[in-house]
């Protein structure tokens, strides 16, 4: 019994120390956990807020930025910004059909742009809308170069990209290349944001456009933009103006393919021609007859596809070339349609 009872004393002491130890090593982790872990949770989160106001990136980026920079908000930011450029380059191959159309405009002349994205929830956002409208005044200044008075210049992406630009949004701002700019609002979205193609339009007459589904002005997703031009110069403006606007609302509504009859490519009118007198062939009656029915629906045809044929949509009861002539009695001077352009994000983008 002695001997047992002495040889329990030590067991009990080497328990009593090993515990004492598991406790003191347990309490150190904690220790070194909580020391780890940062500012406390509600300043945490004023950093997150603010962070995120500054650079507008996905709330778990900025969140990684901080705890990976041990919550100092200006390394954060530096770093957030380099992850973004890696994820744009990144992202830069994948398709982008969303987005919107920016237009500036200047006397006699205007520019055009389409600026892509992935989402509409991007293509909402202000620095988003911001960039597009900066790049479309920066289109305006692109020179004509041996352009014809009236018409469309195509200004892509590589006439833009290494031309400065001069950014005043408070989350995007300073002097920078139309190419970086691009590349930062894309690493702010974490989607791919791409600078599509651009146009320019001058006119000697009266420049009209107009905008469908705009968010704000110069701002839409389809455009219209149409030139008229009076045959001397005439004080009656408004009239072309009012005529104008509607005819660039028509351009968006109607979607005509040619200016007059004469311009229909005959590749266009040749395809045309086969399909109708296929569907004609189908009915099984003479070749007169047949002839005649593919000339009438070339008829049709030009009413659907011919700005000049085509019915006005503000007033059905009178196609656009009545509509011109009612005009040039108006304004006591013949007026033409210089050029037309119609233009909508997306299209030709295979989806």
């Amino acid at each position: 019994m002695v001997l047992c009872r002495s040889a329990k004393r030590p067991l009990q002491m080497m328990m009593k120390g090993s515990c004492s130890s598991a406790v003191e090593s347990s309490f150190e982790t904690f220790l070194r956990r909580f020391s780890s872990q940062g500012p406390a949770s509600g300043e945490q989160m004023s950093l997150i807020k603010q962070l995120r106001e500054r650079t507008s990136a996905p709330i778990k980026d900025v969140k990684a930025s901080l705890v990976e920079c041990n919550w100092d908000i200006e390394a954060a930011q530096k770093d957030l910004r380099k992850r973004g450029i890696v994820l744009a380059s990144k992202k830069s191959g994948r398709t982008a059909t969303e987005g919107l159309l920016a237009l500036a405009q200047s006397e006699g002349k205007a520019a055009i742009i389409e600026l892509n994205c992935e989402t509409d929830f991007v293509s909402r956002n202000e620095i988003f809308q911001y960039l597009a409208v900066s790049l479309a005044k920066q289109a305006l200044l692109v020179k004509n170069g041996s352009q014809q008075p009236s018409g469309v210049l195509s200004v892509g992406p590589e006439s833009l990209e290494e031309l400065k630009l001069n950014l005043e949004h408070p989350k995007i701002s300073g002097e920078t290349t139309v190419h970086n700019a691009i590349t930062e609002v894309a690493a702010m979205m974490g989607e791919n944001v791409k600078l599509r193609r651009g146009f320019v339009m001058s006119s000697p007459g009266v420049l009209s456009t107009y905008l469908h589904t705009s968010p704000q002005p110069g701002l839409g997703r389809i455009a219209g933009l149409l030139s008229l031009e009076p045959e001397v110069g005439s004080s009656h403006l408004d009239a072309l103006q009012r005529v104008g606007s509607e005819l660039a609302m028509h351009v968006v509504a109607a979607k005509p393919l040619f200016l007059t009859k004469e311009l229909v490519s005959s590749e266009a009118l040749e395809s045309e021609r086969e399909i109708l007198k296929s569907q004609a062939e189908s009915t099984g009656k003479s070749q007169m007859a047949i002839e005649k029915m593919v000339e009438g629906r070339l008829r049709k045809y030009y009413e659907e596809v011919v700005l000049m044929e085509q019915k006005f949509i503000v007033n059905d009861s009178l196609n656009v070339k009545t509509l011109l002539s009612n005009l040039s009695k108006e304004v006591g001077s013949p007026v033409k349609i210089g050029n037309f352009f119609r233009m909508e994000v997306g299209e030709g983008i295979q989806r």
